[in-house]
């Protein structure tokens, strides 16, 4: 029996739609911390993904959240880009797997290429790393080399602390008139695909998050 495809699907294919996202960069831990709910939401966002037709560009590791949500693309029909420099190959356990591997030779280049080949940027729980991606991305779009979506997916409440560190810099006067820090948060897995979608939108590709940290 044959079965209607459903809206952005070519036989049962899930396919970008013009002027639609085609890619989003996912940052998250190479762990899968203490929470099952972090591992979860990562595969829930993979699954989302490959039903959407948005290619995930990721680290590139196999270990943890960084798995989780790679795997699940991949299981979901999806594609995926690895990015990862030589030095962790063998560390974070390099995911053979993946659509299309690059491996770069230093962490700069592995940013620079993750940045260059994704539409949106997303960042679930994880370290040091994670909070560093999505930093210098805010950093990009406050001070305006980018207008691509940031979507932070405030899982269990994981990134409740940095926000409320963004509203103490904001009240210092360190975030003020003209450096607005633009993004959208979310608090389910669900809602994330949906909203980086919602934003892309909004202003033909151009970010306008729901989240202002402004003076």
């Amino acid at each position: 029996m044959l079965h209607p495809a459903k809206p952005g699907q070519v036989n049962g294919v899930a396919q970008s739609l013009p002027g639609a996202v085609e890619s989003v960069c996912v940052y998250c831990g190479s762990g899968l911390g203490e929470n099952p709910a972090y591992a979860a939401a990562a595969r829930t966002l993979g699954r989302s993904l490959a039903e959407s037709g948005i290619r995930l560009v990721y680290g590139g590791g196999g270990l943890g959240l960084m798995g989780e949500v790679a795997r699940a693309t991949l299981e979901a029909g999806g594609s995926v880009t690895g990015i990862i420099p030589e030095f962790l190959v063998e560390r974070e356990h390099m995911l053979h797997e993946v659509t299309d591997l690059i491996v770069t030779t230093d962490m700069h280049v592995r940013k620079k290429q993750m940045f260059e080949r994704s539409d949106a940027f997303v960042a679930l729980p994880g370290g040091i790393g994670t909070l560093e991606e999505l930093v210098e991305q805010l950093t990009w779009a406050q001070l305006g080399q980018h207008t691509k979506p940031i979507v932070v997916a405030n899982i269990n409440g994981f990134w409740t602390p940095f926000l409320t560190l963004l509203e103490h810099m904001r009240s210092q006067a360190f975030i003020r008139a003209g450096l607005e820090v633009r993004f959208g948060v979310v608090s389910e897995a669900n809602d994330i695909v949906p909203r980086v979608q919602t934003l892309y939108a909004a202003m033909g590709g151009e970010a306008a998050p729901d989240t202002v940290i402004k003076f």
